[in-house]
């Protein structure tokens, strides 16, 4: 099973390094390690200090979700947590979904709790994430068409609009009638899992079957968990104020990282943009990474025409996405080595 995994990471990592190869061709090699050269060092400091900040104020939110399931965590550690959780949304094909289990796993290990709880815990942090990324984007998108003109805008930023709106209708309407829905749905998914769980324990080594009885149990916790998270107004209110926070300083982010290679942008644009290139993550490849820079490229070069262009979009999504990307995965990969060392012992 591990070494399934191993494989399925390297053939990840090695699609990415084909698309970013792809992309450095596109935008023109020399030209981009040019435009990177002259960047502002300072500049690029502070886009990993606001990089930084982004990781503590959604590690924070994990924190208040943990606090409303009863779970007590310390800042701090919410923070290595948060980060660990990361390294493991970047280094798994198709982000979020992939790393969510070993998340879960990560937080029943360093907070006390059972695993179910931190299963439901992350799930609702990356819920919760989702929904602010949408208003916040159809602000920006709302306020950037204010500040240029309609004969400006062309058929990619009209189809990344109309995506938007369509997202801010979709989700809260899905999230409603799987809420309504909730006992019927825990009852099919208990149907569902129950049967591959005991196939899994019976070809796998050193793994006992567990009965329909404790499958049933653990997947009800989960759901019980899911609901006390949603019930709770101020819990919910906090969390979706501190996730909100944490999608501005990203948007703050790609806006310094423009400013460090001497472009600036409208802040309106990266509140915009940065959302829309979040959805990439949901791809095949280990973090998003390569598909998220192609869509922000492209999208930022095509909101600004030849004004940017996209040789220098793409030299700003590169030092944007180096921090978001490479500054969690660091300090995550520590943990999760710290804690793989302690586990040995």
């Amino acid at each position: 099973m591990a070494g399934e995994r191993l494989r399925t990471t390297v053939l990840g990592f090695a699609v990415t390094l084909l698309v970013f190869a792809a992309l450095f061709y596109f935008a023109g090699s020399d030209q981009l390690v040019a435009q990177l050269e002259r960047a502002d060092t300072r500049l690029v400091l502070v886009v990993v200090g606001v990089t930084l900040l982004w990781l503590a104020s959604w590690s924070l939110s994990l924190r208040t979700v943990l606090d409303v399931l009863g779970v007590d965590i310390s800042p701090v550690k919410s923070f290595l947590v948060f980060s660990g959780a990361m390294f493991s949304n970047n280094i798994t094909p198709f982000g979020q979904a992939g790393g969510e289990p070993v998340t879960a796993l990560l937080i029943s290990r360093t907070a006390d709790a059972e695993y179910e709880t931190g299963l439901a815990a992350i799930a609702s942090v990356d819920t919760l994430n989702f929904v602010p990324s949408i208003t916040i984007a159809l602000f920006g998108a709302g306020y950037f068409v204010t500040e240029t003109t309609l004969v400006q805008t062309n058929s990619r930023i009209e189809m990344a609009v109309v995506a938007i709106a369509a997202l801010a209708v979709a989700v809260p309407g899905l999230l409603y009638l799987g809420w309504q829905k909730r006992y019927e749905l825990e009852h099919r998914v208990i149907q569902r899992i129950t049967p591959t769980i005991q196939w899994l324990a019976r070809v796998l080594p050193r793994l006992s079957v567990p009965t329909a009885e404790s499958i049933e149990q653990r997947v009800s916790r989960f759901f019980e968990a899911i609901e006390r998270v949603a019930t709770n107004q101020r819990g919910l209110a906090l969390a979706l104020g501190l996730s909100a926070l944490g999608w501005f300083f990203q948007m703050v982010g790609l806006w310094l990282a423009f400013q460090a290679i001497g472009v600036p942008i409208k802040l309106s644009l990266a509140m915009f943009v940065v959302p829309i290139g979040a959805i990439a993550g949901v791809t095949p490849l280990p973090g998003g990474a390569g598909g998220i820079e192609w869509v922000l490229a492209t999208l930022l070069a095509a909101a600004t025409g030849p004004v940017i262009g996209f040789a220098t979009a793409t030299a700003a999504v590169i030092v944007y996405r180096g921090s978001v990307y490479w500054v969690p995965t660091l300090i995550g990969g520590a943990v999760m080595g710290v804690l793989s060392v302690r586990g040995r012992g």
